[in-house]
């Protein structure tokens, strides 16, 4: 079978979660599957590191797409193009968009639907395309997949799709993200907060992230208990707005507060390490990779008891009301006073991650890719495709 594949978010060196999740999986399925042939289509040059195994050719098809326009440009008119030329069997997006006009089976990975339930969060310009696509590339998919049961049935319920075409594929992490050295900690303290303890939000800096209460509930903590903890946020800046600007300017304790922007892995691995507790209070998540890779570290969590979060934490994380940075603020003093309950969540978070691994996801991914490469729309496709080739030989 000759398998199509949306790479356009593997770009060197800037890999977010999305981006971790399309090279975790295929890195594996492509291995695995030698008996298959994969095409991987880029929409600018690429590293060669993306091409994993004998099996896969690339292919650069422009424009860019960073931009609502560009994204509608490159899906319907050069994406299709392309693939009325190559003919695949299937098309597989892990960014969840799609060629509306296509005729080949399709497998979009629609991760969460966080700008259907808060789209202030988003842009306008961006808000408006995913409200206005992804119910449209739902009712397109052959099968869907996602990284929560809380997203499958939000996307059943919230586009009236069939529950039995969605597929749950959790995430993993990446095995760099397992326990430090005291010695590594300790430099790392040095190098990020001269020495201090801190607390760590890993992730973008987005409206949906909650970072403003975070900032709050750290500003309370810093009155109440007169520490000299720091808070690290460790990502990129993605779709600030002006409330974030104004916490960070007029926080009393901004000196305390460390922007790294984004990080390398290796260096996310040492932060999130070398933290006294992960702090990741998002309003809404999908999944929440950050929780996962603490666990496995061995980094107690406070986190948001909303959405996918309670799936994927189970009990191993201290819950807050995300919409309560009271309760942020309280769990902050927990962490640092209680002893026992660190060491408990600690135990317990590294039961929780064995539960998730790159290798499990690669393998449910595949079987719900198995689950269209043997039905009958790719077997109908097949034959016809073959029919019009027939044709245009008799015709030359």
């Amino acid at each position: 079978m000759l398998i199509a594949v949306n790479t356009r978010l593997l770009i060197k060196n800037r890999i977010d979660g999305t981006g971790w999740f399309i090279n975790e999986t295929l890195k594996r399925i492509t291995r695995d599957h030698p008996e298959h042939d994969f095409i991987f289509l880029f929409d600018r040059q690429f590293s060669k590191n993306f091409i994993f195994s004998d099996n896969i050719t690339a292919r650069v098809i422009h424009p860019q797409a960073r931009h609502p326009f560009l994204w509608y440009w490159w899906f319907e008119f050069s994406l299709t193009r392309a693939l009325k030329k190559l003919k695949p069997d299937v098309f597989i997006s892990p960014d969840g968009f799609l060629p509306l006009t296509i005729k080949i089976p399709c497998i979009p990975v629609i991760h969460d639907l966080n700008f259907h339930h808060r789209p202030d969060d988003l842009p306008r310009m961006v808000r408006s395309y995913y409200n206005r696509f992804f119910p449209r590339f739902a009712e397109k998919a052959t099968r869907i997949i996602t990284v929560s049961e809380y997203s499958r049935k939000d996307i059943a319920e919230s586009y009236d799709i069939d529950p039995d075409i969605i597929d749950v594929v959790y995430n993993g992490a990446n095995k760099i993200f397992k326990p430090a050295t005291e010695i590594e900690k300790n430099e790392t303290k040095k190098r990020f907060t001269s020495g201090k303890d801190y607390f760590v939000y890993a992730g973008s800096l987005h409206q949906r992230k909650n970072i403003s209460a975070l900032l709050q509930a750290f500003e309370d903590f810093k009155k109440e208990t007169g520490s000299d903890m720091k808070l690290i946020l460790a990502g990129e800046t993605l779709f600030i707005t002006p409330g974030m600007k104004k916490k960070l300017k007029y926080m009393h304790y901004r000196i305390d507060v460390i922007l790294t922007g984004r990080v390398s892995t290796e260096n996310m691995h040492l932060i999130i390490n070398s933290a006294t507790a992960m702090t990741f209070v998002s309003h809404y998540e999908g999944f929440g990779i950050p929780v996962l890779e603490s666990m496995q570290c061995g980094v107690p969590v406070i986190a948001s008891n909303t959405t996918s979060i309670p799936e994927v934490a189970g009990d191993a994380v201290l819950y807050i009301n995300p919409s309560n940075p009271e309760t942020i603020t309280s769990a902050m003093k927990k962490i640092i006073t209680d002893t026992k309950l660190r060491e408990k969540l600690i135990e317990k978070g590294f039961v929780q991650s064995r539960k998730f691994s790159w290798d499990k996801t690669a393998k449910v991914f595949w079987e719900s890719i198995e689950k269209v490469l043997s039905c009958d729309a790719v077997k109908k496709n097949k034959s016809q495709s073959r029919r019009e080739e027939v044709k245009r030989r008799r015709r030359k």
